[in-house]
């Protein structure tokens, strides 16, 4: 009856009226790398994304300390930002941790006080008390977003809490050149952790027709030489493995200090990319070479920046367009991919690799 009376006007007013999980997601906004010191001017450009959520992920705030009281200030300065709190305002936040968050310089499982750490982050980020998720061996997280037919599930993972020991070369000269690590080719070691390994399988199970999976380091870049999931090339194979058998998938990351789009074919016969954002506030102003990335689309060497997906749902075939937007808030790099070619192998079909049960509701 309302609708035959007033027509567009009473579509305009459900539309305003629906709970968020029932409106399509449009756009994530993304970035990582924040000095809780700092000037932050990149939030007016964020703010002006009107995002559906801004994902943190990593390195929230520099703190690299063992004193939780020293922590939680350090959390405290972040949130008596003014565009911090305009952004809490305005969408959804979510967020996983990198080191300088977790406590330590390239901290693993070893670190003493990350469960310290974990609680200080959650009061932070204001998970409930009764949450699950306190009781999780790390601060891994997702939640799906949008109608059946449009859903978006964020999954944040944890390559800190679980994380075995890097293996650093013995020779500090060869650190120079190369990086500081060698590979970890342990098959007992692991950077997510049993638990947390269940965990993603299962969601992966979860309905969804696009999944943005946050990790605060590189998963697809295989050359540079910080801290990266080649460094764990088993545990980087057992992902993509996992990955392949499911469909949608996109990776966002951070901790670089340089921003890049990294994409790579699978063995599955469809492209695997991962966006790079970083740093909200903290990145070099000054050009630099960026380092070898056989996998590198695009980058961004230098100032501060931010992370876009954005998916054109009114398309036959969804378009999503991967973008890197600086302190200026012009847009540095701009890719699109239809939706179709992160879902559909190109391998003939006697090569396909088994995926799980097709995930659209009906």
């Amino acid at each position: 009856m309302i609708l035959a009376r007033f027509g567009p006007l009473a579509l305009l007013l459900l539309a305003v009226a629906a709970p968020a999980d029932e409106l399509p997601v449009r756009r994530i906004a993304f970035g990582s790398c924040l000095g809780q010191d700092g000037v932050q001017p990149i939030w007016q450009h964020v703010l002006e994304q009107k995002p559906d959520a801004f994902v943190f992920l990593g390195d929230n705030v520099y703190a690299d300390t063992a004193d939780p009281v020293e922590l939680r200030a350090a959390y405290a300065k972040l949130g008596a930002q003014p565009g911090y709190q305009a952004l809490r305002k305005a969408t959804r936040i979510l967020a996983t941790w990198d080191d300088h968050d977790y406590g330590e310089n390239d901290a693993g499982a070893e670190y003493p006080l990350k469960e310290t750490s974990k609680h200080v982050f959650l009061d932070f980020f204001g998970v409930a008390e009764d949450s699950p998720r306190r009781e999780r061996d790390g601060v891994y997280h997702a939640e799906v977003m949008g109608p059946p037919g449009q859903q978006v599930q964020i999954i944040l993972l944890d390559t800190r809490y679980n994380r075995s020991a890097l293996v650093w070369k013995k020779n500090p000269a060869d650190r120079v050149v190369g990086g500081r690590y060698l590979r970890n080719t342990d098959p007992e070691a692991t950077i997510l952790g049993a638990k947390q390994w269940a965990w993603l399988e299962e969601q992966l199970r979860v309905p969804a027709q696009i999944r943005i999976i946050g990790s605060s380091i590189q998963v697809v870049d295989e050359d540079t030489t910080g801290e990266t999931w080649a460094n764990f090339p088993l545990e980087r194979k057992r992902l993509f493995t996992l990955l392949w058998r499911s469909t949608g998938s996109i990776f966002i990351s951070g901790d670089r200090h340089i921003a890049e789009l990294s994409m790579m074919d699978s063995e599955a016969g469809y492209p695997t990319y991962d966006l790079t954002s970083s740093s909200l506030n903290w990145s070099e102003h000054m050009f630099r070479l960026p380092a070898r990335n056989r996998h590198r689309v695009a980058v961004l060497n230098r100032g501060d920046n931010f992370g876009v997906i954005e998916i054109d749902w009114e398309r036959r075939d969804p378009l999503i367009r991967f973008k890197i937007i600086d302190g200026d808030g012009e847009v540095m790099v701009h890719h699109k991919v239809e939706l179709s070619v992160l879902r559909e192998s190109n391998l003939p079909w006697w090569n396909a690799v088994p995926r799980y049960e097709e995930q659209t509701e009906p």
